[in-house]
């Protein structure tokens, strides 16, 4: 009767167009000495065969409706092995899988076939003891691995994953779970590789892939081979967790723009330096020939003003690419805090009040005294700004000590002593998708108009040039701390002088001599050709290095200072002057450059009794310069 109902239901398949050999059918359903069973597609028992009912009968149990009762002869979880069974079947056309046996008995594999379009036919089929005995061992090992590892049918469908690779991928990686919907490839789907693996073209190396488990975000190394075993084709696929090697990619690629936006900016500044030299320069020679009751006074004063303002946002540009000349002297920070307090209470306002908590014992630190004071007042009125000029800014400082080497970000800070510096505001907090680009040139929070874009940023290059570490923690709606640790300093400080008496700044500019103007900038050299003439010096001019050599070759010329600029094209100043010293040893030299002078010691290294002054320069400051020189 079973024999019968099963053919009658596969009829009914063929009926809707699918087509069955009915007598072969009989047989092979009726006569089999495997437990067969037929089901719908839905896991409802249509017919069982003799083995089947036997099995069923012998355990006391009524026939099985369902192929989850029917596999419970089997299985200790037989609607899950049911559930997966059913749809990979459905899905793939076939579908396997084996339970161990235990201790010495030998296990089962289990089948579903797709019989029709609404059929399915399942074969339980007992298994060689050694060789299941084999396979219980081999997948004990696989399991234990602490290698992620998968076998995935042809169309990605996991078929095994063991336990590193479930806790990697979360528990969704189970049998019968697609792996294209649990890993997403980066570049090239998960559906490509695999039907790549599958053909042999896959190039064997591990390819990058992203997952989400646990509410993380997990980036992962994914290699695809190609297996057969028992005759059908599947991959394995081994994972490994990438997400520090990718976290490690995106900080270097960071740090790689930092450095080149860096050096974009000391490049930047040298060009603006010159501009700004020219600018102001022209300016001052105006102001020569107007009083101060002139029409156009207020605007010559406009231009020099603007001109000024332009130069301090290009020495935030060197202070951003560390490439300013710092002069660091030993600190005690109790002081210093003292001392810019006042000023810190005039930058916040009525509105905004400020707390400054320290231990009195804080440590000596090393640091250029005005810059830090800059870095000081940028954090400060970063938080007034994040606060709507309302609330409270806190300046905390104290010792730490950093007892092991520690990663945070970008930075590695060693081991030692600190004095860490935390400046607190309560204001709306920053996004934390925006904390990484924090400290970059031009980035800002606040509205157009309302900031530059480099206060933070020439907060970190001050940092990071005096040998210290900046960090920001923040959360929207909980304000910003920004922390700053500065290496202890061992050296005591040194014991305040006797003041000595300073005598007034020159007033009287003019001078006497002949002086070379080497510079390759036409506008430069022209305003500081101008200047030094106006001051009673006469002055030859040399567009370039070459130039100003074949002047010098001649014996009888008198020069008695080079006025020369660093970086030109072609031989640079520095060995323009050691070529020129050959036959003019005593010849003084003043080196002008847009560049700081610390980026300029290697190339002026070994020459004596030379003076610099930094672009942009004024009438005045260019004057007073060449006369030290002339004088010393």
């Amino acid at each position: 009767m079973a024999v019968l109902a099963a053919t009658v239901f596969l009829r009914k398949g063929r009926q809707s167009g699918v087509s069955a050999d009915a007598a072969a059918f009989e047989t092979l359903f009726g006569d089999s000495a495997q437990a067969c069973a037929l089901s719908d597609a839905h896991g409802a028992v249509r017919a069982v065969n003799a083995a089947l009912a036997v099995a069923s009968a012998s355990t006391g149990e009524p026939a099985p409706r369902s192929i989850a009762e029917a596999l419970a002869l089997w299985s200790d979880a037989p609607e899950a092995l049911a559930y997966r069974l059913i749809r990979a079947a459905v899905s793939r056309g076939v579908a396997v899988e084996e339970l161990p046996g235990a201790g010495t008995a030998p296990g089962y594999r289990i089948s579903a076939r797709r019989a029709g379009r609404d059929a399915l036919l399942w074969t339980v089929h007992l298994c060689d003891a050694t060789v299941s005995h084999a396979r219980n061992d081999a997948n004990a090992l696989i399991e234990r691995l602490p290698v992620a590892l998968a076998r995935l049918a042809p169309d990605g469908t996991i078929l095994f994953a063991n336990a590193a690779a479930r806790a990697l991928l979360g528990p969704e990686a189970a049998p019968g779970a697609v792996i294209g919907r649990l890993v997403e490839g980066l570049g090239r789907s998960m559906e490509t590789r695999i039907a790549e693996a599958m053909r042999g073209d896959a190039s064997g190396r591990p390819e990058i892939a992203r997952a989400e488990t646990g509410g993380r975000e997990v980036f992962l190394q994914v290699s695809l081979t190609r297996l057969t075993i028992d005759g059908k084709d599947s991959l394995v696929a081994v994972f490994a967790d990438a997400t520090e090697l990718k976290t490690l990619e995106a900080q270097f690629v960071q740090s790689q723009k930092m450095q080149a936006v860096g050096q974009l900016a000391g490049g930047v500044a040298h060009d603006f330096n010159n501009l700004l030299t020219a600018i102001s320069g022209h300016c001052d020679l105006l102001l020569q020939r107007h009083e101060q009751g002139d029409a156009d006074y207020a605007d010559l004063i406009q231009i020099n003003q603007n001109a000024n303002r332009a130069a301090a946002l290009v020495r935030q540009l060197l202070a951003f690419g560390r490439k300013q000349t710092l002069k660091p002297k030993v600190v005690n920070l109790v002081d210093a805090l003292a001392e810019i307090s006042h000023l810190l209470n005039r930058l916040l306002g009525e509105r905004v009040s400020l707390r400054i908590v320290h231990a009195d014992d804080l440590h000596l630190v090393k640091v250029d005294e005005r810059q830090f004071e800059q870095v000081i007042m940028n954090l400060v009125v970063n938080a007034r700004d994040a606060m709507a000029g309302e609330g409270e800014v806190t300046i905390r400082a104290a010792n730490i000590r950093v007892a092991a080497e520690t990663r945070r970000g970008r930075a590695v800070m060693p081991r030692g002593d600190y004095v860490r510096l935390d400046v607190i505001d309560q204001g709306s907090g920053i996004p934390a998708e925006k904390i990484d680009q924090i400290f970059e040139p031009f980035f800002t929070t606040k509205k157009q108009g309302e900031g530059t874009g480099l206060g933070l940023s020439t907060v970190y290059g001050i940092i990071k040039q005096t040998g210290g570490f900046i960090f920001v923690e923040s959360e929207p709606g909980k304000g910003a701390t920004f922390s700053i640790y500065l290496p202890r300093c061992e050296r005591e400080v040194q014991p305040v002088a006797e003041p000595r008496r300073v005598a007034p700044p020159e007033t009287d500019l003019t001078g006497r001599g002949v002086v070379l103007l080497i510079e390759d900038e036409a506008p430069v050299r022209a305003f500081a050709a101008r200047a030094l003439k106006l001051r009673g010096y006469e002055v030859l001019e040399a567009a370039n290095a070459e130039e100003a050599l074949d002047l010098l070759e001649d014996p009888s010329l008198r020069v008695d200072v080079l006025v020369s600029d660093v970086v030109m094209p072609g031989m640079d100043g520095p060995s323009c002057v050691r070529e020129a010293r050959r036959a003019r040893p005593d010849v003084k030299v003043v080196f002008v450059s847009g560049y700081a002078e610390d980026s300029l010691k290697r190339s002026m290294d070994g020459l004596d009794n030379c003076h610099f002054l930094p672009k942009p320069f004024s009438l005045n400051e260019l004057t007073a310069k060449v006369k030290e020189c002339v004088a010393s």
